[in-house]
């Protein structure tokens, strides 16, 4: 009879995550693939290749999602924020204690979105509302966006990028949990991403693109941190003092948004944070004596 061999608590997670990534199968990055063929047919279908069309088409559903979401301008402000990856990693930094493989695959996750992120704005060049409509046609919270850097929507493709991660990462094994922990995260990220319409920066298929982006910028991570991962040292505890200093840098930043912008959501991101610091700061001490 083997025996069982007993992991450390904090490896038991990692060990979950690791063989839920190995059981995602290169057949699902069919699924945002499919979706961006839909939108591209639509597109086509309805002749809005070009700057203009792309823009007018959608005012309409613009300005009525942005009139509904300006009923909550405060609860919306606050949850825009997480599109913002500073104030939303805060919230899973104690990943790196207990699921290192997380990490791994977020930040290559990352990397590619931000890629495709910067790219493709600079490729379609879609002028932001502000700079289309009148600005007194509908509410605008926080600057004044007006550049040519519309679609997709970078916070977009962030919030799903790192929710899609979440997802696999910690998928439950029975059918039920997976179907209510999927709803969800769809839930949560159509609520956070669709606020980029609330506050008057992207249309609503800035945003619609920038999620299906940020899907397959999430699986096209694992993927590749299954054969190539650059971030093996995340969670070697020899590591922890650049956390720590990163950490510290990180913090003073959130401080600084704090006291610039007295926002709900930077509270709770840098409580998060020290959080962890505390941890790790804790961990690294004890290892040392």
């Amino acid at each position: 009879m083997k025996k069982k061999i007993l992991l450390p608590k904090r490896h038991i997670l990692d060990s979950y995550v690791t063989n839920n990534f190995n059981n995602i199968r290169l057949g699902l990055l069919f699924f945002p693939f499919f979706i961006l063929l839909l939108i591209v047919s639509f597109l086509f279908v309805k002749d809005i290749f070009s700057i203009e069309a792309y823009t007018q088409i959608q005012k309409d559903s613009f300005l009525y999602l942005n009139s509904k979401f300006s009923q909550f301008p405060d609860l919306q402000f606050n949850l825009t924020q997480l599109g913002d990856v500073i104030i939303f990693l805060p919230f899973l930094t104690i990943f790196i204690i207990y699921a290192p493989k997380f990490w791994h695959a977020l930040l290559s996750s990352l990397f590619i979105s931000g890629i495709i992120s910067f790219v493709l704005k600079k490729l379609f060049a879609i002028p932001r509302p502000a700079a289309v409509f009148d600005n007194d046609s509908f509410l605008i919270m926080g600057n004044v966006l007006s550049g040519n850097t519309s679609l997709p929507s970078g916070h977009s493709i962030a919030t799903f990028t790192i929710l899609t991660s979440v997802f696999f990462a910690f998928i439950p094994k029975e059918l039920r949990f997976k179907i209510i922990w999927f709803c969800s995260i769809l839930i949560v990220g159509l609520i956070i991403v669709f606020t980029r319409v609330g506050v008057g920066a992207h249309y609503p298929l800035d945003v619609i693109i920038g999620s299906v982006i940020g899907c397959a910028s999430a699986l096209t991570g694992i993927f590749i941190n299954k054969n190539y991962n650059p971030w093996i040292w995340i969670g070697n505890k020899k590591k922890y003092p650049l956390f720590i200093f990163v950490m510290f840098i990180w913090a003073i930043a959130l401080i600084n948004k704090i006291i610039t912008t007295h926002l709900m959501v930077f509270y709770f991101s840098l409580a998060s944070l020290v959080i962890t610091l505390f941890i790790i700061i804790n961990i690294y001490v004890k290892k040392q004596y």
